[in-house]
């Protein structure tokens, strides 16, 4: 991500989680309005899971069971890089 998206992003992790439901669901919507076919949003996709995948391969990423997510989820920390 550019260092604007980054510094976008840590300023809506301060949102409330009702808040953040509702930015999610508007950027979601303005996917929608860019009229993906489903070739070009699978193929997105896939360069996504594939792109995450490799960071895991790689040690980049460290990975947080179902229990440690959801307490990050619930904290509304924005410091995510834990």
């Amino acid at each position: 991500m550019s260092r604007d998206t980054d510094k976008l992003l840590a300023e809506a992790l301060k949102l409330s989680l009702e808040a953040r439901a509702e930015l999610a669901t508007q950027l979601l919507r303005s996917l929608d309005e860019d009229e993906l076919d489903e070739d070009e949003y699978q193929a997105l996709w896939g360069a996504e899971i594939k792109r995450r995948l490799e960071e895991i391969d790689a040690g980049k990423v460290d990975l947080l069971s179902r229990e440690d997510a959801m307490r990050l989820i619930d904290s509304d920390d924005p410091d995510t890089s834990r």
